[in-house]
């Protein structure tokens, strides 16, 4: 929507104030500007509304509005008079505006800082929380124009507004005054309005997941009148998989007198229907999707899942068309999955749906599974189909233009039904958002997350996402921050997944391993130890070992207060005459979930070679059978026949609730309990199992650590001059700045940081060797000579630095040999610093990266981190618990630590750089690159040797402000 030239002239329409939204029940609808042209929109809108409604914004009957009204409510400056509407169709169904007013109340322009603020909503869409999101981006549009305060008179009958207000998170002041409610909003965003907004925006999204994947209704647009074909393929799937629902099957081919196909009711359109549909599956050619989607959006229908090809992934042409597929989708209200989608599945068994081309869906469990790729997704299904893994949900969204993982962690992160989240991205569209939504799924259930396409230029042809400048490794560490399991291959997040959602958490990294193959305990053993953990002596039982004997050690290392976790390893057992027998893999099964069962709440997996159906028996789990006695050690006996049948699936134990969870067993004067035997993951290679494992150890320890969250020390805001670095930062940018930005000198640098408590020790120029003395001279010996041009800086190898200089003949000297070896002085910049005393040489960076925000880096100088890439990542603002572990993650940590009998270095006074360090670039975002090298670590305090800082206007931050669904 553009302005006419009617429109003011000095303020051009404000195109990024527009923005789609998802409401509270899920549906969409688009906020933008109001213009001149919706004059005819607006007195329509209005003729919609009730005469309540329309006494509540007026305190007057006011049936209609006056030629008058409806051009002082269509024309806006966009400065001090600005009117947003809310739109689903083209259509209004709600609106806001603002004018700016005096202290006086009356019409005002800039410096006055507060407007009065009006809304008013169509009474059909009450309720949908259209003005808490009208709220939100009305206030966003205010702050951009100075405004600092709202105003707003409501009547006091008028509850629901005064609701909106109140429950917004700003700070308010209330005063009844002539017969109304006078509010007044303080605009400035407080963590509680920003609470406020998020949960919103959670309950608001994961509803608009809920109704493409629990719906009443689907229809299958594009069903081939012959078999085959990718319609007919869902079709029969929907039917296959026993959906609760309706469903339909929609060609506009079919014959006029066609009532039915595959024994479902058949229709040329959506429209001629005549129920209400859900969901529809759209399985047409892309040149005829659009005419899809708007038969379905004038006819009601929630959602879609676009299974056409042709979009973003075939270039230039179909990513445009693919922008005007979400923009047609989004007018109507609706969301979609896709294009280029495989489907989505819910076992839940009040819907049953599999709307994919899964050939089988795969069984019920707790596992819910995302992926960006249909290839993936298949080979996904069919490991976790071969493994007897369930899942909750399955979704393979394609190019992932509207729908994303972020919406299904969202879901997920409030469903019931499921205990994991797996995730297979090639693309991150938002980063930021994601690693917030994963730290907050990853509290209450496991995240794990399958990176593809990882290096740079690599992202699928169909994704449009933001440019990130961070190398793999960094994402790597945020995913780790966030709580994120980040695993390198869908068979690792298979393996990951299964113990997930089958076993309690570990309380520790120790691990007992007990099995009938001393070799295989062994290569247990060893994968422990590399994989960080304390793994125990294994335990043989030796090749004669039965299920019983199995039973009992199993039962005695979960019993066992040392042990936190428990490897099985099982082979083939040796009969009678000495040849190994495979064994009945069911029995063994049996035995080792019957101890699991008893004992205390510990994971368990199994390592197995050649036993068959152990796997399969062991992933079935049964909540009633009996473990049988084994009476030779050559045959185990058959399973008593007296046994119940295992006829029911037991729920497994929820991961919320495993860190202090027991299985079973019972008290004293207790009747004894029926064990509940649940699923044991096996793998075939003790490698796998281990790493696993190690993967839910170190998961467990994230989430203790995370229910008691990090803070900033208090101590620092006692020496840190926040305004007066802001006024620095404005006047050194000045007030027109160079978007690309200004590096600061070294004097401009060591004064800003000197405003957070950082100091830089202080450096002079040497432009030739009498210069040199002098410095020397002023700063005291002994001293330091090094070279300041780019090309030589922090390259000790390259000769550019001497050490330790006594006096001012080996100062001479030294600058002599300097300037022979690497050139003139003008060239090599040289510069005289006094010694620091000596430490271990570390690095402090911080960046901001377009995509995934402020990040703090440490690592030591030289080779560790630059060769070997040995650098540890947190996202900023960090609290003292990040400092405290990214000094402590890098692998060469024992350096700082007192390593082969060295003093241990003054790591308090790291960390509290660290978190200087961060302030800064947090609290001015205008600091997009701080680099401190080297910062010499001593036994007693530290010295920063070298700076270097960068300012640039602040970019974009998306998560800050109002809710709005991304435009890719």
């Amino acid at each position: 929507m553009q302005p006419t030239p009617e429109q003011s002239p000095h303020h051009a329409y404000p195109d990024h104030w527009e923005a789609d939204v998802v409401l509270r029940d899920g549906g969409t609808a688009r906020i933008r500007p109001i213009t001149t042209d919706d004059a005819e929109r607006l007195v329509s809108f209005y003729e919609q509304v009730s005469d309540e409604s329309k006494y509540y914004r007026f305190f007057a009957p006011y049936p209609r509005l006056s030629a008058k009204d409806v051009h002082r409510f269509t024309h806006h400056d966009y400065v001090d008079r600005v009117g947003l509407a809310v739109t689903i169709g083209g259509e209004f169904i709600a609106t806001v505006r603002y004018d700016r007013i005096d202290a006086t109340g009356r019409p005002a322009s800039a410096p006055a800082d507060e407007a009065e603020v009006a809304f008013l909503v169509q009474d059909a869409h009450q309720g949908r929380g259209v003005a808490s999101a009208l709220l939100e981006h009305i206030a966003a549009v205010a702050r951009e124009r100075g405004i600092r305060r709202f105003a707003a008179e409501v009547l006091p009958a008028n509850n629901k507004m005064i609701k909106v207000f109140r429950d917004a998170g700003y700070t308010q002041q209330r005063s009844f005054e002539d017969g109304a409610v006078h509010l007044t909003l303080d605009l400035e965003p407080t963590a509680e309005s920003l609470a406020v907004q998020r949960a919103r925006e959670q309950r608001a999204e994961a509803r608009s997941v809920q109704r493409l994947i629990a719906p009443g209704s689907v229809a299958v647009v594009g069903t081939g009148r012959n078999p085959g074909g990718v319609g007919r393929t869902v079709l029969r799937n929907l039917l296959a998989a026993g959906f609760t629902g309706r469903t339909y099957a929609v060609n506009s081919a079919f014959a006029a007198d066609q009532a039915t196909i595959d024994g479902v009711p058949a229709h040329r359109s959506i429209g001629e229907i005549g129920e209400p549909v859900d969901l529809a599956v759209v399985a047409v050619p892309a040149d005829r999707v659009p005419e899809a989607v708007t038969d379905c959006g004038e006819h009601g229908v929630q959602g879609l899942v676009v299974l056409s090809a042709g979009y973003a992934e075939w270039g230039a042409e179909g990513r445009e068309r693919q922008r005007e597929l979400v923009r047609q989708a989004r007018s109507y209200g609706m969301r979609i999955i896709g294009p280029n989608a495989f489907g989505l599945i819910n076992n839940s068994d009040a819907v049953r749906l599999n709307a994919s081309l899964a050939p089988e869906s795969p069984a019920p469990g707790r596992i819910g599974l995302f992926t960006q790729s249909g290839a993936i997704g298949i080979a996904l299904l069919s490991g976790l189909y071969r493994r007897g893994a369930g899942l909750s949900t399955f979704i393979s969204a394609g190019n992932r233009a509207d729908i994303s993982g972020n919406d299904f962690l969202q879901y997920w992160y409030e469903d019931p039904d499921t205990d994991v989240a797996l995730l297979y991205l090639e693309s991150l569209g938002n980063p930021r958002k994601f690693t917030r939504l994963a730290r907050r799924t990853a509290a209450v259930k496991p995240v794990v997350v399958v990176k593809g396409a990882r290096h740079s230029g690599s992202t699928p042809p169909g994704h449009a996402v933001p440019v990130s400048r961070i190398p793999d490794a960094t994402v790597s560490a945020l995913m780790r921050q966030a709580g994120v399991i980040r695993v390198d291959t869908v068979t690792e997040m298979v393996d990951a997944g299964l113990l997930l959602a089958d076993q309690p958490l570990p309380e520790g990294p120790r691990v007992a391993i007990v099995g009938n193959s001393e070799s295989l305990g062994l290569l247990t053993y060893d994968a422990c130890l590399a994989e960080g953990l304390r793994p125990r002596p294994p335990r043989d039982l030796t090749t004669a070992a039965t299920p019983q004997d199995f039973r009992d050690a199993l039962a005695e290392a979960l019993a066992d207060r040392n042990c936190d976790a428990v490897v099985v390893t099982a082979i083939p057992w040796v009969g009678e005459n000495g040849e190994a027998e495979s064994g009945d893999g069911e029995v063994l099964a049996a035995a080792l979930r019957t101890a699991a069962a008893t004992g205390p709440a510990k994971p368990v997996a199994v390592v197995h070679v050649e036993i068959g159906g152990l796997a399969e028996a062991l992933a079935a789990a049964t909540s009633t059978a009996a473990v049988p006695r084994v009476v030779r050690a050559s045959a185990p006996a058959a399973p008593d026949a007296s046994a119940a049948p295992a006829d029911r699936a037991a729920p497994p134990i929820a991961p919320g609730d495993q860190l202090t969870q027991q299985r079973s067993g019972t008290g004293p004067g207790d009747t004894p309990a029926v064990p509940t035997l649940g699923r044991i993951p096996a793998y075939p290679a003790a490698e796998r199992a281990v790493r696993a494992l190690a993967e839910a150890v170190k998961y467990a320890q994230w989430r203790r650590q995370a229910a008691v969250p990090g803070k900033v020390p208090e101590f620092l805001d006692d020496t840190i001059d926040e305004a007066g670095a802001a006024a620095r930062i404005d006047a050194l940018l000045g007030p027109d700045p160079d978007p690309r930005g200004r590096p600061l000198s070294h004097d401009e640098a060591c004064e800003l940081l000197g405003r957070y408590g950082i100091t830089v020790r202080p450096t002079l120029p040497a432009p030739d060797p009498d210069a040199a003395v002098a410095a020397a001279a002023r700063l005291g010996y002994p001293v330091a000579l090094k070279t300041t041009a780019p090309h030589l800086r922090h390259r000790a190898d390259l000769g550019g630095v001497r050490l330790d200089v006594a006096n001012e003949t080996a100062l001479r000297r030294a600058y002599g040999e300097l300037t022979d070896l690497l050139g003139k002085p003008t060239e090599l910049q040289p510069v005289v610093q006094s010694m620091a005393p000596r430490g271990v040489d570390t690095v402090v960076r911080a960046t901001i990266d377009p995509a995934a925000g402020a990040v703090l880096s440490f690592g030591l100088a030289g080779a560790p981190s630059e060769l070997l890439g040995d650098t540890a990542h947190r996202l900023v603002p960090a609290t003292d618990r990040d400092a405290a572990e990214l000094i402590r993650s890098i692998r060469a940590a024992p350096v700082l630590f007192g390593w082969r009998g060295s003093a241990p270095v003054d790591t308090a006074a790291l960390e509290e750089l660290l978190l200087r360090v961060s302030r800064l670039v947090d609290d001015h975002p205008e600091v997009v690159s701080v680099a401190l090298e080297p910062v010499v670590v001593a036994t007693q305090g530290l010295t920063v040797l070298g700076a270097s800082v960068r300012l640039a206007p602040p970019p974009a931050r998306t998560d800050l402000g109002p809710r709005r669904l991304p435009n890719y």
